[in-house]
């Protein structure tokens, strides 16, 4: 599903709330603004999260859901996420991040091949850059992208929860190349 950028809301409230999960590789701190969920942040205190929505709430359907979908996929019952999805970012960040959704649960491709696959193949560090600062860490898997060499590179979670992430995600079934493209 393409990723949906945020528009513009002029004279309109939307409700954002932030709820905080625990997981088998650390705590995580989730956002949720309007029908969608906006952010999946490994620092509790990412700016991108604002001082305005500090307030917790466990209530909210959306972020409900979204922790069920987690945690059955932590427990390896879940291999693909069915959430509204809307992060803040730029068009390439876009374009990058919805290519990084086209990585099947168990496979894994290289920044190249992103950069290959999103019609920019000389923008292989830019999409590194991208990749770095996706928002929806886990949703958005960006964790199963690694080095041209096949080495894990860096992640917002440290490259422990990286090779956790992808070692869960192999013991159902082996690491495999993506159709995107050599690693």
């Amino acid at each position: 599903m393409p990723l949906r950028p945020k528009k513009i809301m002029r004279n309109r409230i939307i409700q954002v709330y932030v709820h905080p999960v625990a997981t088998p590789v650390g705590p995580l701190t989730m956002v949720a603004e309007g029908d969608a969920i906006s952010g999946c942040y490994w620092d509790p205190n990412d700016k991108r999260i604002g001082a305005a929505c500090q307030h917790d709430a466990a209530s909210d359907a959306l972020l409900k859901e979204a922790t069920r979908q987690l945690h059955s996929y932590f427990a390896g019952r879940l291999r693909a996420f069915d959430l509204p999805l809307a992060p803040h970012g730029s068009a390439f960040q876009i374009r990058v991040w919805d290519a990084l959704q086209t990585i099947s649960y168990g496979e894994v491709v290289s920044y190249t091949a992103i950069a290959r696959a999103i019609g920019a193949p000389t923008a292989v560090r830019a999409v590194g850059t991208a990749n770095g600062r996706n928002p929806l860490s886990i949703f958005i898997p960006c964790h199963r992208v690694i080095g041209e060499d096949g080495s894990l590179r860096g992640y917002a979670g440290g490259l422990q929860a990286k090779a956790w992430l992808l070692d869960r995600e192999r013991s159902g079934n082996l690491v495999r190349q993506s159709n995107l493209g050599p690693p």
